[in-house]
């Protein structure tokens, strides 16, 4: 039966596909609730969200900067341990992988810590939801790369290029956060020193897609998927890139709401395209 040679063949593994189709499932359906305006309760969509959650009982809430911190850090602690867990992370291929998924979440955590200015709160459930599935997801590709150990590597070999897709990505994902972060002003006046404001961002691919750093890190989710080659890597891949294209068109929706004059030729992801 004819295969993608860029593919492992899949593991005999129900785990691992039950796994795979509801990770891939779950993205896509969280990305058509960004387009119909069900929004995850964080970043610019907390304000929004958080009167529909008091209209319906309200719920606990953390700082930001603390809930997203919730979300990141549990993933970085898993993928951390699986290099100490004996016999977890097995040749060259495990090992970038692994390192890729470590690097992806450090990055994450020292950016809330760092970059990011936050001004609003994020429901628990909302970070412990994010959290949930980012561990599954870290553990899911380490666990289906385990499996492969022993196998031939695939025909087309996307190892290498895998590593390079993926450090573009994350770069590319940091410079325009960075970015970000250097247009949130603050509002002089509050008892709390001042509220952050929001501007139109520009430089980088801002001046092109609302969502240049979504699009940076759908190549580094897909430069995971290049370094494994496993069918659950492409799933979680394929799952980022619908949820977070959801999530951009929802962005530029919310930008056209805040500003009249935000620019009609800027895209919501892709360049020209979405």
């Amino acid at each position: 039966m004819w295969w993608p040679p860029f593919l492992y063949p899949p593991p005999a593994s129900a785990l691992v596909a039950g796994i795979s189709a509801l990770q891939f499932a779950t993205a896509v359906k969280g990305g058509l609730g960004e387009l119909r305006g069900e929004n995850m309760a964080y970043s610019k969509f907390w304000q929004v969200m958080a009167g529909k959650q008091q209209k319906s009982g309200g719920g606990a809430v953390l700082p930001s900067r603390s809930g997203m911190l919730v979300a990141y850090v549990p993933a970085l602690v898993a993928a951390l341990a699986s290099f100490a867990v004996p016999g977890a992370v097995e040749g060259v291929r495990a090992q970038l992988l692994n390192a890729a998924i470590s690097v992806h979440f450090l990055k994450r955590v020292l950016e809330v810590m760092f970059i990011h200015q936050y001004s609003g709160s994020m429901a628990v459930d909302t970070a412990f939801t994010i959290s949930t599935s980012y561990v599954l997801m870290a553990t899911g590709m380490i666990y289906a790369q385990h499996l492969t150990s022993g196998l031939p590597d695939p025909p087309l070999d996307l190892l290498y290029p895998g590593v390079l897709v993926f450090a573009v990505g994350v770069a590319g994902n940091f410079y325009h956060h960075r970015l970000l972060s250097q247009l949130r002003t603050t509002k002089q006046g509050g008892a709390g020193g001042g509220e952050k404001a929001y501007k139109i961002p520009t430089g980088g691919l801002f001046g092109l897609v609302t969502c240049p750093h979504y699009l940076f890190e759908i190549v580094g989710f897909f430069g995971f998927a290049m370094i494994a080659q496993t069918v659950h890597s492409l799933a979680v891949a394929a799952g980022t890139a619908a949820y977070l294209a959801g999530r951009s068109c929802a962005t530029r929706r919310w930008y056209e709401s805040k500003f009249e004059d935000f620019p009609e030729h800027i895209k919501a992801l892709v360049p020209y395209v979405l």
